[in-house]
């Protein structure tokens, strides 16, 4: 598996674990998190919102449907579960800079049919 790959599969799973301390030095300084409700510039805002999300939830479950890499990045079409009981399709896209930090996710929601 490639590092852009693993870096992403590292992220969704440590995201799944309500992680920061594992996420933040995955994290470019000036990462930009995007998606249909908010948008944030900078390592500092992306922590303090997706430390946001953590704290609104009990519990998060990602099943990774599948992935596709591209050139300085990825995609990851999710599953997610909230709380047990509440489920959505995301597809994430992940920008990943020179030093092989996440520099851009760009979420998109998606729809559970086939």
């Amino acid at each position: 598996m490639s590092h852009t790959l693993t870096l992403v599969r590292a992220y969704l799973a440590a995201y799944a674990a309500r992680d920061l301390a594992t996420i933040e030095p995955m994290l470019a300084d000036d990462i930009t998190l995007r998606d249909w409700k908010i948008r944030v510039i900078g390592k500092a805002a992306a922590l303090a919102e997706t430390r946001k999300n953590f704290e609104s939830v009990d519990s998060l479950a990602i099943d990774v449907l599948t992935t596709c890499e591209r050139p300085g990045g990825a995609a990851a079409e999710l599953r997610i579960v909230v709380d047990q009981r509440d489920t959505i399709h995301v597809v994430d896209m992940f920008y990943v800079d020179d030093q092989g930090r996440i520099s851009a996710i760009r979420a998109y929601i998606g729809r559970g049919d086939d």
